[in-house]
C-alpha cells in the first residue's frame, strides 16, 4: 500500500484518479447498509477536535491547527477505506492518512504484519527504510510500525497499523520534517481504541455446514462487477444486518432480499450463542455467489430467487 501513502486522489484503490462513485460521476457501484443506523467503517466523522468513528470504536484527537480538508472516496471492491486525510493549515508541514483494509477482501494480507512486511518489501527504488517493521505499543493497543523516506523528495513517511474487526487499521504520517512526525505520533497517546464485545468477526463463516438454508440472488444487470459483502448473523442464525461495501442499488436490493432468507447454525462458545460479522462476495460470476473468491463446494443446493 505505499502508493495508498501520500494521498486518496493517487490512492491504490484509484490509481488513475477516475471516478468512483456517484459523488464524482453518473450512475457508480457505491457503499450501502440495510440500515442507517447500525455503524459501518466509511461512517467516521472529523470534527474541529477529534475523528471518531463507532464501527472500530476509534477516536483520535487532532493536533492544534489540524483538520479534515476533504472527505475520502467511496470504498474500492477490495475493501480499501480512505477514513479520514488530516492536514494541518500550512499543508507543507505534511499531512496524516488513517485508512482501513478489510482482511475479508485484501489481496495482499490478512493481518497488520503482512501488511507493513509486504509494504517494506515493495517500496520505490528511490524509498530507503529508516526502521524496519517494529512492533509497538500505542495507547495500551498493538501497533507494527514502518519508517520510511524518499531522498529524492526528502518526505518521511511513518506507518503504524493494528487490527481492528478483521480489518487493518492504518495511520501514516508523512512530513518533510521527522519532528513533526514525532509530535503527533506523542498525541496517539491519548486516542481511544477498543474493541467492541459483539458480534465477533469470523472470516468465512457462510460456508460449508454453517449454512443451512441459502437462497441465490439473481443479478440479471449483466455488469459482472464484484460485490464485497459483510454481514451481521443473529444468536438464532438469521441474517440481521447487510454491509454492501461496493454495489449497485439494484444489486444491493437483490443481494439483501436473498440474504434475509439464508439460515445458519448459531455460533456457540461455551454454551452460549453470539452473533457473528462475516463476508462474501457475490456477482464475480453470473448468478452464483462466490466465497472468498472460490466456489463452495459444501454448500447445500440453492433455489433461486428472482425478484426482477
Amino acid at each position: 500500500m505505499e502508493c495508498c501513502a501520500k494521498s486518496w486522489r493517487f490512492s491504490c484503490a484509484n490509481p488513475a484518479g477516475q471516478s468512483a462513485g456517484g459523488r464524482y460521476s453518473g450512475e457508480s457501484a457505491w457503499s450501502s447498509a440495510s440500515d442507517p443506523t447500525t455503524p459501518v467503517p466509511e461512517g467516521g466523522k472529523a470534527t474541529e477536535h477529534e475523528y471518531h468513528n463507532n464501527y472500530f470504536q476509534l477516536t483520535y484527537p487532532l493536533a492544534a491547527g489540524w483538520k479534515q480538508k476533504f472527505e475520502g472516496p467511496p470504498p474500492s471492491d477490495r475493501g480499501y477505506y480512505v477514513l479520514a486525510e488530516i492536514e494541518p493549515a500550512d499543508a507543507r508541514l505534511g499531512n496524516l492518512l488513517i485508512e482501513a483494509q478489510d482482511s475479508f477482501f485484501s489481496a495482499t494480507s490478512s493481518n497488520a504484519t503482512e501488511l507493513v512486511s509486504y509494504t517494506a518489501a515493495h517500496l520505490r527504488a528511490d524509498n530507503q527504510v529508516e526502521r524496519p517493521p517494529t512492533e509497538v505499543t500505542l495507547a495500551g493497543r498493538q501497533f507494527v510500525r514502518l519508517d520510511y523516506v524518499s531522498p529524492v523528495t526528502e518526505l518521511h513517511r511513518t506507518l503504524l497499523v493494528t487490527q481492528i474487526r478483521c480489518h487493518t487499521v492504518q495511520f501514516t504520517f508523512t512530513s518533510t520534517d521527522p519532528r513533526v512526525i514525532a509530535h503527533l505520533i506523542d498525541g496517539m497517546s491519548a486516542m481511544t481504541l477498543a474493541d467492541a464485545a459483539s458480534p465477533l468477526c469470523i472470516e468465512d463463516y457462510a460456508t460449508g455446514t454453517n449454512v443451512l438454508n441459502r437462497i441465490d440472488p439473481i443479478l440479471t444487470d449483466r455488469r459482472f462487477n464484484s460485490i464485497p459483502v459483510r454481514f451481521v448473523i443473529d444468536t438464532s442464525g438469521k441474517v440481521k444486518f447487510v454491509h454492501f461495501i461496493s454495489s449497485f442499488p439494484d444489486q444491493a436490493r437483490i443481494i439483501t432480499d436473498a440474504l434475509q432468507q439464508w439460515r445458519f447454525k448459531p455460533y456457540l462458545l461455551g454454551g452460549k450463542a453470539f452473533e457473528v460479522e462475516t463476508g462474501m462476495v457475490f456477482g464475480a460470476q453470473p448468478n452464483r455467489p462466490l466465497i472468498s473468491g472460490k466456489q463452495d463446494p459444501q454448500l447445500p443446493p440453492a433455489r433461486k430467487h428472482d425478484t426482477t
